[in-house]
């Protein structure tokens, strides 16, 4: 055998076990899923799949009203996926088609915030959502995570690559700027715009500590604490059958978004890649 055909094989081998090891969780809880409760505290656990799959769905998404919780998630995720994008490309278009006093300190100072995620803000950030009367509401779930400066470096760097002879053309036909921006620069951004649609989409999804500490009331809560409402106390063995179940439902959102704009974020990923 060649030492290039033994490369081969290798590699194959190599990334067959990685894939089996991150396949693997999501298979275990999908087995846990489908269990009776004696049977997830089995020992040896149990790697085949039973027949409880429904009964635990139906039963998780009843104990704590889980479809009312995935659509706040779902609301929540695409308020902020759709407002970072319109933020970010009115934000990137002014950074690159207008000059202004203060353009070139004012992008690095909006870099910088990027150190400063929301958990080193969260106790200023819930003292504001509070002296405005929002907690327990969409505007403290959905308003402190607006402005995304990773939106901005996105859509800075792609339209820095668009030849200037395009809005010089626009601007001979009588077209102004936000109909340049409108017609011309967001159609060239389709892939990017989905990419980071798709990426703040999961982000939002899957938050957890904003929305536990802004929200007390459970018509408010998020997909998210619901499976920890789930454990229903720590005295008593939580049914992992019921959770399990419960973690495959709230999977399904973002697995499905991501399948759908899988190219078109792909795409948007290879094209940030090459630049």
């Amino acid at each position: 055998m060649s030492r290039k055909t033994l490369y081969k094989v290798g590699l194959h081998a190599t990334l067959l076990l990685i894939l089996i090891a991150v396949a693997f969780p999501l298979y275990f809880t999908f087995v846990m899923g489908t269990l009776t409760h004696q049977e997830a505290y089995a020992f040896p656990p149990k790697l085949v799949p039973g027949n409880q799959f429904f009964a635990n769905v139906t039963e998780a998404w009843h104990r704590v009203n889980l479809g009312r919780l995935m659509a706040n998630s779902a609301l929540v995720a695409v308020a902020v996926a759709v407002g970072k994008i319109v933020l970010s490309v009115l934000a990137a278009f002014a950074f690159t088609h207008f000059h202004f006093r203060g353009r070139i300190l004012l992008f690095p100072l909006s870099m910088i915030t990027q150190m400063l995620p929301l958990p080193v803000r969260i106790v200023p950030a819930y003292g504001l959502m509070a002296s405005f009367g929002w907690l327990n509401t969409y505007y403290a779930l959905i308003i402190p995570y607006l402005a995304s400066t990773t939106g901005l470096l996105l859509f800075r760097q792609f339209f820095l690559t668009v030849p200037d002879e395009l809005s010089d053309a626009a601007r001979v036909d009588g077209a102004g700027p936000l109909r340049y921006l409108w017609n011309v620069l967001i159609p060239l951004s389709k892939t990017n715009i989905a990419a980071l649609f798709v990426i703040e989409f999961v982000y939002m999804w899957n938050e957890y500590l904003w929305p536990l500490i802004v929200t007390t009331a459970p018509q408010m809560r998020v997909a998210q604490i619901g499976l920890k409402m789930m454990i229903t106390s720590e005295r008593t063995a939580a049914e992992w059958n019921i959770i399990m179940a419960g973690t495959i439902l709230i999977m399904l959102p973002p697995l499905v978004v991501l399948i759908v704009m899988r190219r078109q974020f792909a795409q948007g990923i290879a094209m940030q890649s090459t630049k």
